[in-house]
């Protein structure tokens, strides 16, 4: 009797998956035995990281395409469907992070940071959703954040960014579990990876991140592959509109 687990025969699209989260998360779908289509804007980092999963066995895809592009995003999945074949799993990652002061926040730099991180999770879904709303049957996994309850300072737009990520996972879940669709959020903590290798090597910051989490260390990538196994699973079938924190616990105390 198959795992419950078991992604074999689903194909999963990760946004933002070059690098990071984003990559570590395809490596477990791929390892959970799922074929994964890889996606950046960077062409060329998004073809070695296609190549070095290949290496594993895996059966990779790798489509280049702005998820802040609604033109580029239509296109892509209908390449996607048409030539690769039915998006089972979306895992909605592709993010950024601007750190200033609010008084002294770039307004171009906001708007920016809305686009990517929210506006990107409606431009990639609609269109996706579509076909499993046909096909009666889909798993879309959001990426939160810690943020997504909290904030701290110098990163207020990004932490109502992703505030607005985790209600709108709520609303696609109320709209779209009707026709067959889990929609769920992963919330991580502070993992160490590149976007955070500055904060990883402050002294301060890190002194900080380990006297914070009662678990005392950061996250390491790999730590997110069960929580976006589960939800792209039938383990998660009855599971909808949840935000799952994967966080050492900080978000549990005070």
């Amino acid at each position: 009797m198959p795992s419950a687990f078991d992604l074999s025969g689903k194909r999963a699209l990760i946004t933002g998956s070059s690098r990071g989260l984003g990559l570590a998360m395809a490596k477990a779908l791929a390892a959970a035995g799922a074929a994964v289509v890889l996606n950046a804007r960077d062409a060329v980092a998004l073809g070695a990281a296609a190549q070095d999963l290949a290496a594993t066995g895996a059966t990779v895809n790798a489509v280049a395409f702005d998820v802040t592009n609604r033109e580029s995003i239509n296109e892509a999945i209908t390449h996607i469907e048409d030539e690769i074949g039915p998006i089972d799993i979306l895992v909605n990652n592709a993010g950024m992070q601007f750190r200033s002061s609010l008084e002294a926040f770039p307004p171009e730099k906001f708007d920016q940071v809305i686009t990517t991180n929210l506006t990107s999770v409606f431009n990639v879904s609609q269109p996706v959703s579509r076909h499993m709303i046909a096909r009666g049957r889909g798993k879309i996994i959001n990426t939160c954040s810690l943020m997504s309850e909290l904030s701290r300072a110098a990163i207020a737009p990004y932490a109502a960014s992703k505030a607005a990520v985790a209600n709108l996972t709520r609303g696609m879940a109320v709209d779209w579990s009707r026709h067959g669709i889990n929609v769920n959020g992963i919330a991580p903590g502070y993992f160490a990876t590149e976007l955070n290798e500055a904060l990883v090597r402050d002294p301060k910051f890190n002194d900080w991140i380990e006297t914070r989490t009662p678990m005392g260390r950061w996250g390491k990538p790999e730590e997110l592959g069960g929580a976006v196994v589960f939800l792209a699973s039938e383990a998660a079938s009855f599971v909808n509109g949840h935000i799952l924190y994967v966080d050492g616990a900080f978000s549990a105390t005070v």
